[in-house]
């Protein structure tokens, strides 16, 4: 059987364990001591009778008159539980005087004063009289059993509340003792995939301030390390558009004024990587966003109307292509509108991009936040939809792109506790592409 998994269980665990083998141990050795004074106790109490009863035996015998029948019992006033029985013999072992339950058969023949032990009892004797008179008190061995069967089972009976007890009580002094740790490790299990801020160490025990320092100074590193990587992403993206658009003017204005068709056409060819340059540092900059950490709304917004201005102003270039599905209500969410709008664009762009020309793409939205965008084309293979959420990962496509749409909506996707779902073929159909991006409940509420 496997022990408790968190450390809290296992302390509990072990220390009730412990608790209860130690009074367990007491126990016994209180029962091995309790008996041995219990039997020095009876002893003491057998000598004592034979010694009080032996006196009047012999004057009770010398007293009374010699009749035809030396056995005499000694009759008793109600009846009652007789532990001690005694028998009083003369020399020749003939029975002058016994008590009214006492079995001679019990009795062994007087042999030597003190105690002796049958198979069934304790007997004492002594002697009056230059030992004419003997007297035998007996007390039976299942007496003595039955006494400290009892002073057993009332050392025992309170373990069976002990150790109940004693879990519930080492369980929430651990506890207790644990809630700083419990914090810390919540603090830990709460933090977002953006969230790189030090966790709140206060009132660990000793032991655990290392490990506190180390998380924390490893959060801090990363946080530099990521911050500064992001920073060089948005600055190299953002200083590269003012000189590409510049180079871009000058080559559409070289176009106009070239000489020959030759000088045009090379000029064109220049113009196209200037603008795929341009579109490479617009996705470097979106991602730069959607890995930065920003991505939550402070109050809930209506994302169907982000959506619809969107779509609208898409179908501008589109050409009407665009099929948008969505409800009437408002569905509400705790995402940065911007961000939402980039992943839609970026979604809505890779489907135009990289689906049949002049076949619609299908955009809709669900009132529980789940976004699908499909578009007719051949299946990508399976190991493909597992790596086209990568940077610069491109399917085998001739279309024009950078390869970042989908990593930047699988970066928003998870800064934002979403899921993205590449699916091949579209749902309900026998080929086509489908990008499923559902919100979370969180993010819903």
């Amino acid at each position: 059987m496997r022990g408790p998994a968190s450390l809290q269980g296992r302390l509990s665990l072990w220390l009730t364990l412990g608790a209860v083998l130690l009074w367990a141990v007491a126990a016994a050795w209180t029962a091995v001591h309790l008996r041995h004074e219990m039997d020095e106790v009876f002893d003491s109490a057998l000598e004592e009778a034979a010694q009080r009863l032996l006196p009047l035996a012999v004057r009770d015998i010398i007293a009374r008159e010699k009749d035809d029948s030396p056995d005499q019992g000694v009759a008793t006033l109600r009846e009652h539980d007789e532990y001690f029985t005694y028998l009083v013999r003369d020399a020749e072992g003939q029975v002058l005087l016994h008590s009214h339950r006492a079995d001679p058969a019990v009795f062994p023949p007087f042999s030597r004063l003190g105690f002796a032990d049958t198979a069934t009892h304790r007997i004492y004797s002594d002697a009056a009289l230059r030992g004419t008179i003997t007297i035998s008190v007996a007390e039976p061995l299942a007496h003595r059993a039955h006494v400290a069967r009892e002073a057993l089972v009332g050392l025992a009976l309170p373990l069976a509340l002990i150790i109940p007890a004693s879990l519930f009580g080492v369980w929430a002094a651990v506890r207790a003792a644990m809630t700083p740790i419990r914090r810390f490790r919540e603090g830990i299990e709460a933090r977002g995939r953006g969230d790189l801020s030090p966790i709140p160490a206060e009132g660990l025990p000793s032991e655990f301030q290392p490990n506190a320092r180390a998380v924390n100074l490893l959060l801090d590193r990363l946080r530099r390390a990521l911050e500064a990587e992001r920073s060089f992403t948005a600055n190299s993206a953002h200083e590269l558009r003012t000189p590409v658009a510049g180079a871009l003017a000058q080559v559409q204005r070289l176009i106009v004024e070239a000489p020959d068709e030759d000088t045009r056409s090379r000029a064109r060819q220049v113009e196209a990587a200037l603008q795929r340059l341009a579109r490479l540092s617009e996705k470097l900059m979106q991602l730069a966003r959607a890995e930065g950490g920003r991505l939550q709304a402070e109050t809930p917004v209506d994302i169907a109307g982000v959506l619809r201005m969107l779509v609208a102003d898409m179908r501008r270039e589109a050409r009407d292509r665009i099929e948008l599905t969505q409800p009437d209500a408002a569905v509400m969410a705790s995402i940065d509108p911007d961000a939402f709008a980039i992943l839609a664009r970026n979604l809505i762009e890779n489907a135009m991009r990289h689906g049949a020309r002049e076949a619609p793409v299908q955009v809709s939205l669900s009132l529980d936040g789940v976004l699908r965008v499909v578009n007719t084309g051949p299946v990508v293979p399976a190991d493909v939809l597992g790596r086209l959420a990568r940077p610069f990962e491109r399917g085998p496509t001739d279309a024009q792109g950078s390869g970042l749409g989908l990593a930047i909506v699988a970066a928003i996707a998870a800064g934002t506790g979403g899921r993205l779902d590449l699916i091949s073929p579209a749902t309900g159909r026998a080929d086509g592409f489908e990008a499923r991006f559902s919100m979370s409940r969180a993010e819903m509420r």
